[in-house]
C-alpha cells in the first residue's frame, strides 16, 4: 500500500539569506499558490483544496485597521445549536471586530494540464506508470461489484433499494478516490517561508528551521520529499500506489472517506451475500450459474477488501491520534525512538475542517480554521497581503515587499 521516498539525512539549516541552490524569488500575481495573511474562513481553493487561514496569535492584532474589508458578513453572533449540524459556524469568527475575514484572491494558475509541479492546473502524477495502472484498477473493481449488485436487483436475487444502497456507496468511494489522486496533497512552494509561529518558536541554534536539499527551499516540520512526485508534500503520510498520489494535509480527509466507504461496501456486501446464502429457502432468492459465479468474484473481492481498508484505517486512527505519520513512525521504529516522540494529535477539524458536520461526510474540500498552522508554512505574498489590509495606503518598495517581508 505505502511507497514512501523521503530525503531522509539530506536535511539542511533553512537559511532565507542563502544564495545557493536554485531557489527562485518569490512570484507576483496569478500563480498557483492561495496567499492570504489572516485567518481566512473561505477563500479559493489552492490547488483543488482547502481555504486559507492563519493564526491570529502569530500574527499583529489589527482589530481596528479594516478601512477597506472584503468579508461577508453571514448574520448575527448566536451561540451554537443542535442545527450546526446542517451549517457552518465559521461566521462566529469573521468580521472587523473578529480575527478571521473571507480571502477570495485567485491565485490559481490558468493552464488546463496535468502534472505536479507548480505551473500546472490540475494536480495529477503522470510519472508513475504502476501507480496509474493501480488507481484505474480501483475503479475496476468498484464499478464491477457496483454492476454486479445491479444484475441481483433485476433477477430478483437482491431487493432493489439494498441494491441502489450499495450503488450509492460505490459512487462516494470512487468520488472519494478521485479527490484523493486529483488533489494537491499539501506540496510545498518555492516561495514558501516560515510563519511567524514558527520562526519564534523554532528558530534558534537548538531547534533550527531546515531546508530541502531536494527542492532547495524551506522544509515545513514533519513534511518530506517525495521522489514520484517530486515534491515536498506538507505532514506526509506516505506516498499510495493506489491512489497515484502522496497522502498528506491536502487529501487526508478524502483518503480517510475512501477508506471508510470503501470497508462500508465490503461489509454490506458481505453481511448481503451471506444472508442470502445462508437464509434462502426458494428459488426466487436463488442465483443462476452466472450470477453465481459473479457473486463468487465480488465475495473475494469483498473479503480482500476488508481486511486491507481495515488495516489502513487502523494505520490512518494511529496517525491522527498521535500525530505520527507511517514515515515517520517507521523512522521512529527504526532508530528505537518512538516512545521518545514529541508529536501532538492530529485534531479533526485539521482533518475535516470546520464547516457543518454533514460536509465530513462528503469528499469535499474541507475549510481550514488556520491553514498557515496547517500546512506548515507562509509565503511573502501572503504576508505582504496582510500589511496591505492594515495599511492600504501605505507605499511599498519596488520589490512588492515591506522591510518586514524582507527580512524573513
Amino acid at each position: 500500500m505505502m511507497r514512501g521516498d523521503d530525503d531522509i539525512g539530506n536535511g539542511q539549516i533553512y537559511n532565507p539569506t542563502d544564495s545557493g541552490g536554485e531557489r527562485r524569488n518569490a512570484p507576483s500575481g496569478n500563480d498557483n499558490h492561495h496567499y492570504s495573511s489572516v485567518p481566512t474562513q473561505q477563500a479559493t481553493q489552492h490547488a483543488g483544496y482547502g481555504p486559507n487561514s492563519y493564526d491570529a496569535d502569530s500574527l499583529k492584532k489589527k482589530s481596528t485597521s479594516y478601512s477597506t474589508p472584503t468579508f461577508n458578513t453571514l448574520g448575527t453572533q448566536r451561540p451554537p445549536s443542535s442545527g450546526t449540524f446542517f451549517s457552518s459556524t465559521a461566521h462566529l469568527m469573521e468580521g472587523p471586530n473578529q480575527p478571521f475575514y473571507r480571502d477570495n484572491f485567485n491565485d490559481q494558475p490558468f493552464s488546463c494540464d496535468f502534472g505536479t509541479g507548480e505551473e500546472n492546473g490540475i494536480w495529477m502524477n503522470t510519472s508513475d506508470q504502476a501507480g496509474t495502472i493501480m488507481a484505474f484498477l480501483v475503479w475496476l473493481l468498484l464499478l464491477y461489484s457496483a454492476w454486479t449488485f445491479t444484475a441481483l436487483a433485476k433477477s430478483g436475487g437482491v431487493p432493489p433499494f439494498l441494491s441502489a444502497a450499495y450503488v450509492i456507496l460505490c459512487v462516494l468511494a470512487l468520488a472519494s478516490h478521485a479527490k484523493t489522486t486529483f488533489t494537491d496533497p499539501g506540496s510545498v512552494p518555492q516561495a514558501a517561508v516560515p510563519n511567524e509561529r514558527m520562526r519564534r518558536e523554532m528558530g534558534t541554534p537548538d531547534q533550527p528551521l531546515s531546508m530541502c536539499s531536494q527542492c532547495q527551499t524551506f522544509k515545513p516540520p514533519f513534511s518530506h520529499h517525495c521522489r514520484i512526485c517530486n515534491r515536498c508534500i506538507s505532514r506526509m503520510d506516505h506516498h499510495c500506489p493506489w491512489m497515484n498520489n502522496c497522502v498528506g494535509v491536502g487529501n487526508l480527509k478524502h483518503f480517510i472517506l475512501f477508506l471508510l466507504y470503501t470497508w462500508t461496501c465490503s461489509t454490506f456486501s458481505l453481511t448481503l451475500l451471506g444472508w442470502n446464502y445462508f437464509m434462502c429457502a426458494d428459488e426466487d432468492c436463488t442465483f443462476n450459474t452466472l450470477l453465481t459465479q459473479l457473486v463468487r468474484a465480488v465475495t473475494v473481492l469483498s473479503i480482500g477488501a476488508l481486511l486491507f481498508t481495515s488495516s489502513m484505517i487502523m494505520n490512518v486512527t494511529f496517525g491522527i491520534m498521535t500525530g505520527i505519520g507511517t514515515i515517520d513512525r517507521l523512522k521512529k521504529k527504526a532508530n528505537n525512538s518512538i516512545a521518545e516522540a514529541i508529536e501532538e494529535p492530529i485534531p479533526l477539524k485539521d482533518v475535516f475542517g470546520i464547516g457543518a458536520y454533514w460536509t465530513w461526510l462528503l469528499p469535499i474540500d474541507p475549510l481550514f480554521e488556520d491553514h498557515d498552522r496547517v500546512m506548515g508554512y507562509s509565503t511573502p505574498q501572503r504576508l505582504l497581503r496582510e500589511e496591505m489590509r492594515g495599511e492600504p495606503t501605505k507605499v511599498y518598495p519596488p520589490s512588492g515587499l515591506s522591510k518586514d517581508m524582507l527580512a524573513i
